[in-house]
Parts: C-alpha cells; sequence; structure tokens
C-alpha cells in the first residue's frame, strides 16, 4: 500500500477546481448570511452564542476520539474564561480546561504566528497529567520511534486504515507545513487553505496522540484567519461528529491516493456549509431563550426552577428528549417527589410549562417558548 506522503512532493496536491466551484460558492453564500446574523445580535447575544458554541466544540471535537467531557464542567471553563458568572457552576476538569484553552487561542489569538513550540504546548495542554485514558503517551513532544498507524477491528484481526511518516521525518515535515501555513499558502482561498492544513496536518501526525483535536484546531485558526474575526459562530467539530464516518472514510481515501484531493475539499465544504445552517439554529436558540426572560423577568421562581428551566433552554426546542417527568426534575435538583410535582404545578400554573399529551403512565412537561418578535 502506498500512502500519499510516499509519493514525491506530496504536498503539492491537486484538485478539479470545475467540481469546486458550486459547493464552495454555496459555503460562502451561508457563511455570510450566518455572519451578518450574528452581526445582528448585539453584544450581549453575540457572547452568549460564542459561549453556546464554544461549549459544544469542546463536547464534539473530544467526543470524536472517544473522550467524554460532562457539559456543565465545560460550561464553567468556558464561563470562566469569556468572563461570566461561574456562581453554581462545577469546578471544571484540568482536561476540560486545556481542550478549551487550546479552541481559545487559536481562534482568539489568530493572528499570532504558528511555531512547533506552540504546537508542542497545544497537545501539552489536552493531555495535562501526560496520560491519554491509563497510557502513558509522549507531551509536549514529537511522537517516537515507534509505528504510527490507525488502526480498527479486534486484536489479531486489525484492519489498517493509514500509517503516517516515520517519526525521524515529523520534525522537518512539520517545519514545512509552517512555511506553508505562513507564506506559501496565502494564494489559496480561503476555506480551500483550511481544508488542507487539516488534510496535511493529520497526514503527517506528529504527536502520539491528539493529533485530530489539534488538527480541528488549526482549521478554526484558519478559519478565523480568513474571516479576520477572532469569535467563532459555528463549529465544524460538531459536524465532523455527526458525520464521522464520512470523514474517516474520505480521509483514507485521500491519504491512499496520489495527491488529488479533490473528494476531501468537496467533503469538507459540503460539512462546513452544513456546520453553517446548524449554527444558524443555536443562534436562534440564544435569542429564543433571551426572549423567554425577557417575558419571564419579573415571575417569581425558586433557584431549583431556574435551574431546570435553563437546562430546556439549553437543549433548545425539543431537543430535551422525552419531556421533563417528575422523576428527571427529582434527579436534576435532589428533591422529594412531592416537592417536583408541586414545583411543575407552579410552572404549569405560571404558564411556563405545558403537560405533553399522555402516552403510557408517564406524565412529561415541555417549555412554552416565547413567540418571536
Amino acid at each position: 500500500m502506498r500512502y500519499v506522503w510516499q509519493n514525491t512532493n506530496w504536498t503539492e496536491f491537486s484538485w478539479e477546481s470545475d467540481a469546486l466551484i458550486q459547493p464552495l460558492g454555496l459555503a460562502r453564500l451561508r457563511q455570510g448570511r450566518l455572519l451578518s446574523k450574528a452581526n445582528a445580535l448585539g453584544l450581549k447575544f453575540s457572547k452568549e452564542a460564542r459561549v453556546e458554541i464554544l461549549i459544544e466544540e469542546t463536547v464534539k471535537t473530544a467526543a470524536i476520539e472517544g473522550q467524554v467531557l460532562h457539559r456543565d464542567s465545560v460550561r464553567s471553563s468556558v464561563a470562566r474564561r469569556l468572563g461570566l458568572p461561574t456562581a453554581g457552576l462545577l469546578t471544571a476538569e484540568r482536561v476540560v480546561d486545556g481542550l478549551v484553552d487550546v479552541l481559545l487561542d487559536a481562534t482568539a489569538n489568530y493572528s499570532e504566528p504558528l511555531s512547533p513550540e506552540r504546537l508542542m504546548g497545544w497537545q501539552a495542554a489536552l493531555f495535562p497529567t501526560g496520560y491519554s485514558g491509563l497510557r502513558k503517551i509522549r507531551t509536549g513532544q514529537w511522537r517516537g520511534p515507534e509505528l504510527m498507524q490507525v488502526v480498527s477491528g479486534p486484536v489479531g484481526k486489525e484492519k489498517v486504515h493509514f500509517e503516517a511518516p516515520p517519526s525521524d521525518q515529523v520534525d522537518m515535515e512539520i517545519r514545512d507545513f509552517i512555511q506553508w501555513w505562513t507564506k506559501g499558502s496565502k494564494n489559496i482561498e480561503g476555506l480551500l487553505r483550511a481544508a488542507i492544513a487539516h488534510f496535511r496536518f493529520v497526514t503527517i501526525h506528529p504527536f502520539e496522540d491528539g493529533n485530530g483535536r489539534i488538527a480541528r484546531a488549526l482549521t478554526d485558526m484558519a478559519l478565523a484567519q480568513d474571516e479576520n474575526l477572532p469569535s467563532r459562530f459555528y463549529s465544524l467539530s460538531i459536524r465532523i461528529m455527526a458525520e464521522r464516518d464520512g470523514y474517516y472514510r474520505v480521509l483514507e481515501q485521500c491519504q491512499k491516493g496520489d495527491g488529488n484531493i479533490t473528494d476531501w475539499l468537496l467533503w469538507f465544504l459540503e460539512c462546513f456549509e452544513r456546520a453553517l445552517e446548524h449554527s444558524e439554529t443555536l443562534i436562534s436558540n440564544v435569542l429564543s431563550k433571551a426572549r423567554f426572560w425577557q417575558q419571564h423577568g419579573q415571575t417569581i421562581l425558586n433557584k431549583r426552577q431556574q435551574k431546570v428551566i435553563n437546562r430546556l433552554l439549553d437543549a433548545g426546542p425539543g431537543g430535551f428528549e422525552g419531556g421533563l417527568t417528575t422523576r428527571k426534575y427529582v434527579g436534576m435538583v435532589k428533591v422529594s417527589r412531592a416537592t417536583a410535582y408541586r414545583e411543575i404545578s407552579d410552572l404549569v400554573a405560571k404558564q411556563i410549562f405545558r403537560q405533553n399529551h399522555s402516552r403510557g403512565r408517564s406524565v412529561s412537561y415541555d417549555i412554552i417558548w416565547a413567540d418571536a418578535e
């Protein structure tokens, strides 16, 4: 099997421009529409939208690698770093803080130079204990001499999807990548540059672990440079998580190819457009949440009721699977079933909750969303 990095001048990629014209145009059109909508949010709502997107970005980019992060821990880390109130939030785990730091550094400091030391710092931040799960790994340095392969399947029947360049080539490959990033890529269309940077970095696979997360951070950095904006109002990682089978399939196909990466660029542009579409929904949810509290700002509620309401608002319309039940209320705020029933009934009386049509023996409730202006 011959991999793309084994080709002479392997980084001189080719693609079929005619095949990219339409998806590139559609992606740019939706990008402009989303940025216009974000610009119209105003400062307060823009920060709220940024918080929600960064939380999703952090959770999903970790989930792609099989790492499950507690959403409330992520919310605490994001809130603290963006100067928002943290009262009542969990203390963030070190691994969460590290990933949030990387994502923020990549976008908020997008104009700062990229260097091997910066990349190594990002990777070290992802693994503050020096372990990936139960396995001790190299942090803050390139991977060692062991063969680096992407495999799947049970022991003894593994399928090799990709093999990275030998470790003694990594330093040279990364320095060539940074030189291209800094100077050689300036005449490439911005979205294509972000896609190529992602593909090239994951092909080099310079670290023992964390390569995918850093590749996605670099993609965000390239997009921030393209837009000249430090704030992200969409998350590519959310879409990659939703479509990761296709992501891994097209990566493998092009990493075993002759350097023509048209299929990867097409997938990237279409995934990017879907990410923008998802974020339009998220921004709409931020505005809906704001309208809700404008409508009920004077309603007397206890802290438990506020917590449950915010949990449902964060989930968005229809996002709280199965609706709210008395049992779920008990689990969220740790009260007796009788207290939960009484507080839910109070919220129904105040026209904040409505009872769903009964399905079987379990009664459930949903929030009544404020009407759009």
